[in-house]
């Protein structure tokens, strides 16, 4: 992991090391990665209940509160449970445009007892913004949660 994002990883680690409730440590995981990185318009995370991906905690401007499995980056990504990248949000059959500033787009699983629970979605205003080092921070990142936290009442 690079020296700018070891930084920010070591600073959710000492966030998150106390709390096992999700909602304090998804809520400080927003803040830190929004006011933390550059270049970013959107970060927050979906959780899958009654078989929909429903909007949670989130930085940035308002987004879509309820997007269906399978649909969109977000959906997309829940159901085939693999990070994806989408340098041009525009080029993504399906893309659901929450915020036409939005040009690119990581989305990272969220894990939980062995299946996935939610994603956790960054939007930025620049194309290609996301890279490797990127994927494998916020992978990281969202391990870490799936450790630290307990899902078993996220609903």
């Amino acid at each position: 992991m690079n020296n700018e994002y070891g930084l920010l990883y070591q600073q959710l680690i000492s966030m998150v090391e106390d709390e096992r409730h999700f909602m304090p440590n998804i809520s400080n995981t927003c803040a830190l990665i929004y006011g933390g990185m550059k270049d970013l318009n959107w970060c927050g995370f979906y959780f899958i209940i009654d078989g929909e991906l429903v909007l949670s905690s989130f930085q940035g401007k308002p987004a879509c509160v309820r997007i269906p499995l399978g649909k969109g980056v977000c959906g997309t990504a829940a159901i085939q449970n693999e990070t994806l990248i989408v340098a041009d949000v525009h080029e993504f059959d399906g893309h659901i445009a929450c915020d036409c500033e939005s040009k690119s787009e990581i989305v990272v699983p969220i894990r939980y007892n062995g299946k996935v629970i939610g994603v956790f979605d960054v939007d930025s205003p620049i194309y290609g913004r996301f890279s490797a080092y990127e994927k494998e921070f916020f992978e990281n990142a969202c391990d870490l949660l799936q450790k630290s936290c307990d899902f078993d009442n996220f609903k």
